[in-house]
């Protein structure tokens, strides 16, 4: 039996993380973090590992829900806050955006539907690694509600920074996604938008279920 794929696109701060987890513990697919995979792949290259030992340890990632939260677990170890430092986090970014990256983590990424169902959040999900998925999500939310967001994830950090700034910020990630040559951010031809401008999660959850059940997929 095949596996059923769901990806979920959008930009940063449109609600796709939350809105892989619920799913993914909602319909018990198994989960795909490709940002996650992608900083995983800088901690390992900044260890100093071959692309063979990087190849195995990111083909064996787990990707663990924990209530509202994900654990990323390799080799049986927990390896979450490593791949939330600040370094590893711009080293991820840089290093994603070369070709030889992403032909890299291209067949590791397919290799999580091999033989699961599986949720899939990132960028490019519907567009280049899962073309043929079953469903695709392209989230999207106005800017203003993105930042606000993004402003309320960093205050429960301690972090105060200006909405403005945030903005400003957002938009910048955007035009760099959406303008890159390589697998830039664009909505699938066939996808399902959701606007969760003005959505709860538990909205924007239902929504997608609704989707899904039309499909005939769980």
């Amino acid at each position: 039996m095949l596996s059923k794929v769901i990806t979920i696109d959008g930009p940063s701060a449109s609600g796709k993380g939350t809105l892989a987890k619920l799913l993914s513990k909602q319909i018990n697919f198994d989960l795909l973090d490709s940002g996650a995979l992608y900083r995983a792949f800088a901690l390992f290259t900044n260890q100093g590992l071959s692309h063979e030992v990087i190849t195995k340890k990111l083909s064996s990632i787990s990707f663990v829900l924990k209530h509202v939260k994900v654990q990323i677990v390799s080799d049986n170890q927990d390896i979450t806050n490593e791949l939330r430092m600040e370094r590893i986090a711009i080293l991820a970014s840089e290093l994603s955006s070369k070709s030889l990256t992403r032909k890299l983590l291209l067949p590791i990424q397919r290799g999580y539907a091999a033989n699961s169902n599986l949720v899939a959040d990132g960028r490019d999900m519907g567009t280049v690694v899962f073309p043929d998925a079953d469903l695709k999500i392209y989230l999207d939310a106005n800017i203003e509600i993105r930042a606000k967001r993004r402003q309320l994830e960093l205050q429960k950090r301690g972090q105060e920074v200006n909405i403005h700034d945030l903005m400003t910020d957002i938009l910048e990630r955007d035009n760099k996604d959406m303008r890159r040559d390589i697998s830039p951010l664009r909505k699938a031809d066939d996808a399902f938008t959701i606007d969760s401008s003005n959505l709860s999660s538990e909205q924007v959850l239902n929504n997608a279920i609704d989707e899904i059940k039309k499909r005939g997929l769980i």
